[in-house]
């Protein structure tokens, strides 16, 4: 489904059911050089089970046009104008990684339109290093392997994880070659950026007031589980739920699990 934000086309993913902002609503929002697709099992059966989905494309990201944006903040902008263009006065955020932060930001800017909260592979401060910035800047190919090679918990996973054939590695490094073949801006590096200078982090934590998830892979080693320990003592009221035998990619890793936690957490606050 097609919107227009700031003149620009912005795609998002409606889960396979037809827009309906009547329905209680849900925004997927993907991490650094991913697109909604990354959402696939996820944003499916939430719109399939009661739910208006948007699982969008950033700009610059997938289907969306423009160049990426370079800021935290400049997302949750486009964020919140994407949710007065679909006509959604309020909605639960699911955010990963850098798509956790544009998800806090915006529960900061837009407190009343924000029903649940969502912080998926999270971290804050969400430092890149300075090996990982420089390759997304000068090598792109070379950010993707480290990226994904660093995301997940096995070079081999099993029993032929989701099914026979299917590789969580290439799957995940297909993706990011094609928005880099798609869009030769930089996005990789873009992203990084925005993450690494993002500093409003604590201030946001402190006004939310919703319902809140910390979603986390217990084999993470790009967000590892304690470093949300200063945001989850400024959410006080928060939940964390920490899947075993999973690294940063969580929603392929264990794809079930992420929905079920999800699920669970969105119906039952």
């Amino acid at each position: 489904m097609l919107f227009e934000i700031q003149g620009k086309d912005a795609y998002c993913y409606t889960g396979g059911k037809t827009f309906n902002p009547a329905l209680p609503s849900i925004v997927f929002i993907h991490g650094a050089q991913n697109d909604h697709s990354v959402w696939a099992l996820q944003s499916r059966y939430f719109a399939h089970h009661g739910y208006n989905v948007l699982a969008v494309d950033l700009p610059g990201h997938g289907r969306s046009k423009g160049q990426a944006l370079n800021s935290v903040e400049q997302m949750a902008t486009w964020l919140i104008a994407l949710l007065d263009a679909a006509g959604i006065e309020r909605a639960a955020l699911a955010g990963h990684s850098m798509g956790s932060l544009i998800a806090l930001e915006t529960s900061y800017r837009a407190s009343d339109r924000v029903s649940h909260l969502a912080m998926i592979g999270t971290a804050y401060p969400m430092k890149v290093s300075d090996l990982l910035l420089n390759a997304a800047r000068d090598d792109e190919q070379a950010a993707i392997d480290m990226v994904n090679i660093w995301s997940h918990s096995s070079i081999a996973h099993k029993p032929s994880c989701p099914g026979p054939g299917f590789s969580v590695l290439g799957g995940s490094k297909r993706l990011m070659q094609r928005i880099s073949a798609i869009n030769p801006e930089l996005v990789f590096y873009t992203d990084f950026f925005a993450c690494n200078t993002y500093s409003n982090g604590e201030i946001a934590a402190q006004s939310v007031r919703c319902p809140t998830l910390f979603l986390l892979g217990k084999k993470d080693q790009m967000t590892p589980p304690k470093a949300i320990a200063g945001l989850r003592s400024l959410i006080s009221h928060s939940k964390t739920s920490v899947i075993d035998n999973c690294g940063h990619d969580l929603m392929a890793e264990q794809a079930d699990a992420v929905l079920d936690t999800l699920f669970d957490f969105v119906r039952g606050s």
